[in-house]
């Protein structure tokens, strides 16, 4: 049994993996997907204190208070700056690192520096407290504004980010234009550390692949389909 532990991406909260944490335990693992500070229903806890450092320390959180030592971390989007950071901090807790259509950081990266003009633009559309970025309006209905100092804070990276040896990127092949991950799948695809998948659905693969992205998590786990 592997634990996943699935970290949302803007604006969403552990709600948005609910069928993939279902089958993952049908299939005989534990899944664990936190909310982050500031979001979902930890929205009453948003202030403009709440960045990337509190995020990593929910997870860091969950991964002590529970005792976990063979998480698979799982990031969505803005959810592979935390998992990055998590590994960092508690590398001998983390046995594996998926990046579903997510940012890849090193040391001195932010959300920010990290994607397009186009992506830093909606970033702007702060809420009228300056605190969080709005949700976009196609985002669905649960989604929260989200922190924008957590997009804005550079990742400090003490280690090497290569200790953990299992590193999985699965790409979003279906967006409707231009997806600000492809240079970062490209990449990686091309380097023999990583394990690569590009799936047929839009950004949110939770939702437009959730049979193919169940069975990159099982075999992510050492585990045969």
């Amino acid at each position: 049994m592997t634990t996943f532990v699935l970290i949302p991406g803007m604006c969403h909260g552990g709600w948005c993996f609910r069928e993939l944490c279902e089958g993952l335990r049908h299939h005989g693992h534990r899944a664990v997907a936190p909310t982050l500070t500031g979001l979902a229903e930890r929205a009453h806890l948003l202030d403009g204190a709440v960045n990337l450092d509190t995020h990593i320390r929910d997870v860091t959180g969950v991964l002590e208070a529970e005792d976990v030592r063979d998480a698979v971390l799982v990031g969505h989007s803005y959810g592979g700056m935390v998992i990055t950071g998590v590994a960092d901090r508690l590398p001998g807790r983390v046995a594996g690192l998926v990046y579903l259509d997510a940012v890849v950081p090193g040391d001195g990266d932010s959300c920010w520096s990290l994607v397009s003009d186009r992506e830093r633009q909606w970033y702007a559309d702060v809420v009228e407290t300056g605190y969080a970025t709005r949700p976009l309006p196609f985002f669905d209905p649960r989604a929260t504004p989200h922190p924008i100092a957590s997009l804005l804070q550079p990742l400090r990276l003490t280690g090497d980010p290569t200790r953990i040896g299992r590193r999985t990127y699965v790409y979003a092949a279906g967006w409707q234009g231009e997806s600000p991950f492809t240079p970062t799948y490209e990449r990686l695809r091309e380097d023999p550390a990583w394990t690569t998948y590009a799936l047929d659905g839009g950004h949110n693969l939770m939702r437009d692949a959730p049979e193919d992205l169940l069975k990159i998590l099982v075999e992510a786990a050492g585990a045969r389909w």
